[in-house]
């Protein structure tokens, strides 16, 4: 499985950005996809999952209120739509797909992009 994020990019405080990630290869066994984050010297910090079967999400408490998740199955893809992005929002922003049930860790995806670069300045 191939995960490809866009949409990165550096934004002024305030300002809205969406993050679109598209899986390719052995597919037919992902159950759902997720974003996380990770700033320098920080640990992989959960952003929030889409679960295809229903279509059910949930995110992170960290960012509940202004980042929404989307996908579609049968595009294979997920979205993150980022929302009055903050400086404390700068990180490298990963896609994640995975087989089994969702959850807040790494350890719940089992195939990564490479990340998007997303910078907030003030």
């Amino acid at each position: 499985v191939q995960l490809v994020e866009s949409g990165g990019g550096l934004v002024r405080a305030g300002v809205s950005l969406r993050l679109s990630c598209a899986a390719s290869g052995r597919t037919f066994d992902l159950n759902g996809m997720g974003w996380f984050r990770q700033a320098p010297g920080k640990e992989r910090e959960f952003i929030g999952d889409f679960n295809w079967s229903d279509r059910n999400t949930f995110v992170g408490d960290s960012v509940k209120g202004r980042f929404t998740i989307s996908g579609d199955k049968s595009q294979k893809t997920v979205s993150l739509q980022m929302n009055s992005l903050n400086i404390e929002d700068t990180a490298r922003y990963f896609c994640a797909a995975r087989i089994g049930r969702p959850g807040p860790h790494p350890s719940y995806y089992d195939y990564w992009g490479h990340g998007t670069q997303v910078t907030v300045s003030s």
